[in-house]
């Protein structure tokens, strides 16, 4: 892997001019951009849910929660069936997502504290991120919700700026800075940009108080609506719903009391301060999500500014709540926290008038560290930083010739040991830690559930190959057992 050098804060020209000097990474001389080019560039809408399934929408097979505001999403632009996240839990996802880099490679290759030294990892200055990259193809850049790569305190002096939005290319920021609060939705401690935005009156503990996801909606629309067709934005909308703990108002819920469901009764008094009930209280957070979504989109559409706006939905990882109820997997195995399709697979829509072929469905393969690319193939860009990822835009275009990865990597490192995989085409290789290794043909076997490595060696050899070659030393993530960090000592 190449290495990238950033230079935070830097200007346009300055930048890209020492980048080219210190790294070697950008491929071209500085990029200076015209109003007419500027007026050209596509604005990026990208909008994560959080633990939300690969079957949680209506058009990914859903009957039971109601999304009409995504399933018209994927009516109107392309619905993508093989679509991967970085990770399997929120922050290496989003980490992998940011930097286009693969979990054998990326910075943050665990959740907090899940290292060898037990202490949190977080983005440093040197890592580039998509929101600098289109920072520097003349993009106006806002991330709005949960953050998750800033978990250094600020007791700590001023070294937790390095990880924040701000200097990391974004020009706004409001949101949750860590994954602590984003695990309670009236949580009383946000921040606007680098300041704190106190909820004095906010209670996560008795879930009382302003819903952040609400907030969140209400950013965005307003940051939306301070837009115009000079200059490009992209806003990185990163919802906390589905995850836990599992708590919505009341009016989210309505529609789903009185239909006979079963009652999943929950913890109310644990670390997650969940509602008494869980299947009515999960359909509604869903569907308070694809409410709000419908409403910034339309926010987007009276700015007259739907037609130059790529607008993309997806989650971070698979699902962590359902016990089979809602089927939230799908036809997939799995969940949260496994290596397994059901773990890592994730719906991906999305529209763009005019470009994307509406009601359109693709199987080509590609992951969050596609991203990078993506979007500065589409912003213009000269100086897209190297990357593990493939460009989609001929996926999304629906045009021929479209680049294929040889193969996708993950890996993950909690309670269960360091788990890996590797998808090549139809094969996926997935191996646990101390179990016989297990080879997939999802080409017949979506569910995973018939292991054929015995029948296919030569396969499975070739994969073992690829899986140690994927990932790069990193002293914090290293593949072996690591005590669980949260055990009172």
């Amino acid at each position: 892997m190449i290495t990238i050098t950033k230079i935070p804060k830097h200007s346009l020209t300055l930048a890209l001019s020492l980048l080219v000097l210190l790294s070697g990474c950008y491929s071209s001389a500085p990029i200076t951009t015209t109003d007419t080019q500027l007026k050209s560039k596509p604005n990026i809408i990208y909008i994560m849910a959080d633990d939300m399934g690969y079957g949680d929408l209506g058009s990914y097979g859903q009957t039971k929660i109601n999304t009409p505001n995504l399933d018209k999403l994927a009516g109107e632009g392309m619905r993508f069936t093989q679509h991967y996240a970085g990770a399997t839990v929120c922050g290496p996802s989003r980490a992998s997502l940011l930097t286009g880099l693969h979990g054998g490679h990326s910075p943050i290759r665990g959740n907090p504290k899940w290292t060898n030294s037990g202490k949190p990892v977080d983005l440093k200055p040197q890592d580039v991120t998509i929101a600098e990259m289109l920072k520097a193809n003349g993009y106006k850049t806002a991330a709005i919700g949960k953050w998750g790569l800033s978990e250094s305190k600020e007791s700590a002096g001023d070294d937790w700026l390095a990880s924040m939005p701000l200097q990391q290319g974004f020009d706004y920021f409001f949101g949750l800075k860590g994954h602590l609060a984003a695990h309670h939705y009236y949580w009383h401690r946000l921040f606007e940009n680098n300041q704190p935005f106190e909820l004095k009156d906010n209670d996560y503990i008795n879930n009382k108080g302003v819903y952040t996801h609400d907030l969140f909606t209400d950013k965005a629309i307003e940051y939306v609506k301070r837009q115009n067709k000079e200059q490009p934005f992209f806003l990185y909308l990163a919802y906390t719903i589905p995850h836990l703990a599992l708590t919505v108002p009341e009016d989210s819920k309505q529609q789903y009391l009185d239909l006979g469901w079963p009652k999943r009764m929950m913890d109310t008094q644990g670390h997650y301060r969940n509602d008494a009930e869980g299947n009515t209280t999960y359909a509604g957070m869903v569907s308070r999500m694809d409410r709000d979504i419908g409403k910034l989109l339309a926010a987007l559409k009276n700015q007259g500014l739907d037609d130059n706006t790529l607008v993309i939905f997806t989650s971070d990882n698979g699902h962590e709540y359902d016990n089979g109820f809602f089927n939230s997997n799908g036809e997939l195995r799995g969940q949260k926290r496994d290596l397994y399709e059901g773990g890592i697979r994730i719906p991906f829509i999305a529209k763009w008038p005019n470009k994307i072929k509406a009601n359109s469905t693709s199987d080509h393969i590609s992951a969050f560290w596609d991203m990078m690319p993506t979007f500065c193939e589409l912003a213009g860009g000269k100086g897209c930083p190297e990357t593990d990822g493939l460009s989609m835009k001929k996926a999304l275009f629906g045009e021929t010739g479209q680049a294929e990865h040889d193969h996708l990597y993950w890996e993950f490192n909690e309670s269960k040991g360091p788990l890996q995989a590797v998808r090549q085409a139809k094969w996926k290789l997935v191996k646990r830690y101390k179990k016989p290794v297990e080879l997939y043909d999802l080409s017949k076997d979506i569910a995973e559930s018939n292991n054929i490595a015995l029948n296919y060696p030569d396969v499975v050899a070739e994969l073992s190959e690829k899986m140690v070659a994927a990932r790069t030393f990193h002293p914090e993530f290293t593949l072996k057992k690591l005590p669980s960090p949260w055990k009172k000592k």
